[in-house]
């Protein structure tokens, strides 16, 4: 099912006797699998509003992300998120929605000092399991339900209700990119060279460790962002702030910076590699010690994010791998049909979180037909 506007999504979720897997581009299936009729949002597609001088942007849900990211660069401007690409680790095909971001809370490398993306979410208007149109914030201003619904939309993955319009601040894109490289570091030492430099003055916009990078040695990349003057001055600053981590060398070619945080961002390093993929969220100084412990579970490789706050693992199929006294959330984000329906996929949430999670599905999902089942 395709519906083509708002109110014919409300009618398609009014007469319905079954269950809905609600999708937008359908390039991330992350969760366990959803028994139901598919509902896409993608031909609900289109820039609603975008106002440059007001650093706000209006879409439908449906809108690709690849429109709304030429739009903005048209104007200078970009998501101040960097959201994440998930085909090439999750093998799919077809085209990211902006709804799909927002469903999934999707935030890429810049999240560790720009924020997530719910964070810059203004607005949203969804259609809610009984047929209901709700909106709130963005240029309406309108709550009809006495609940934040723009913080609850982001990460509900579909099963609150069904997006039709997302409202977005804006940020205009900096002049200027620098990375500065330290190779050869374990991951602790590593860790506490992004630590130092995110604990700095000289606003980092990445930092991510690879124990086997693009060139099979360890790599650890410190992003830096901004105008061209100052951009020279914080990466000089950084290099006497880091330097006894080892010799650091700095690009600054904007089409090689840009891939190698594609290649962050994506987790370019497990594409067409067999074997599940986990994601872990945790401190970043638990980071290298959950690293060793998901090493010493068979895994094959681990990738650090957000200064070592956000670890990647490349594992066995199959196998459970959220080590024991795991101080953090550990989610499954590629794996076999099998796989998702024995494990967990998302982490288990507290009994309290649990009695909240449910009562907001029954208040906006009595039916029960908004991808049931799919958070587990």
């Amino acid at each position: 099912m395709k519906p083509v506007s708002e109110s014919e999504l409300s009618e398609m979720i009014v007469a319905a006797e079954g269950p809905f897997r609600v999708v937008g581009g359908d390039t991330r299936p992350v969760g366990r699998v959803v028994d139901g009729d598919v509902l896409s949002t993608a031909q609900m597609s289109g820039v609603v509003d975008y106002e440059p001088g007001a650093l706000t942007l209006v879409a439908q849900a449906g809108t690709p992300v690849s429109e709304i990211k030429r739009r903005l660069a048209a104007e200078g401007q970009r998501l101040p998120f960097e959201p994440m690409d998930h085909r090439g680790l999750l093998g799919t095909s077809g085209e990211p929605t902006i709804g799909g971001v927002v469903a999934a809370n999707v935030s890429g490398p810049r999240r560790v000092q720009a924020g997530a993306c719910r964070d810059f979410l203004l607005g949203v208007r969804f259609v809610d399991g009984m047929g209901r149109v709700l909106k709130n914030g963005g240029r309406v201003m309108k709550n009809v339900t006495g609940y934040d619904l723009v913080k609850l939309m982001a990460g509900s993955r579909g099963t609150l209700g069904v997006l039709t319009e997302v409202s977005f601040k804006v940020l205009p894109t900096p002049p200027s990119r620098a990375v500065l490289l330290i190779e050869g570091l374990d991951d602790t030492r590593a860790v506490a060279a992004m630590t130092r430099a995110l604990g700095s003055p000289f606003e980092v916009t990445g930092a991510a460790h690879m124990p086997v990078g693009m060139d099979g040695d360890p790599v650890t990349m410190i992003r830096i962002e901004g105008f061209t003057d100052s951009v020279e001055y914080r990466v000089g600053r950084l290099r006497d702030l880091l330097s006894e981590f080892g010799a650091i060398t700095v690009e600054t070619d904007p089409e090689r910076t840009a891939a190698g945080w594609r290649w962050v961002r994506d987790v370019e390093a497990f594409h067409e590699r067999a074997g599940d993929v986990w994601r872990y969220s945790v401190k970043p100084s638990d980071g290298p010690a959950l690293g060793e412990a998901l090493r010493e579970m068979g895994a094959v490789a681990v990738l650090y994010d957000w200064g070592g706050g956000l670890v990647w693992a490349l594992t066995p199929q199959g196998a459970d791998m959220r080590p024991a006294g795991l101080r953090g959330h550990a989610t499954l984000v590629r794996a076999s049909e099998e796989t998702r329906a024995r494990l967990p996929v998302f982490h288990p949430e507290p009994l309290a979180i649990q009695k909240i999670s449910q009562g907001l599905r029954d208040r906006f999902d009595p039916k029960g037909i908004l991808n049931p089942g799919l958070m587990g």
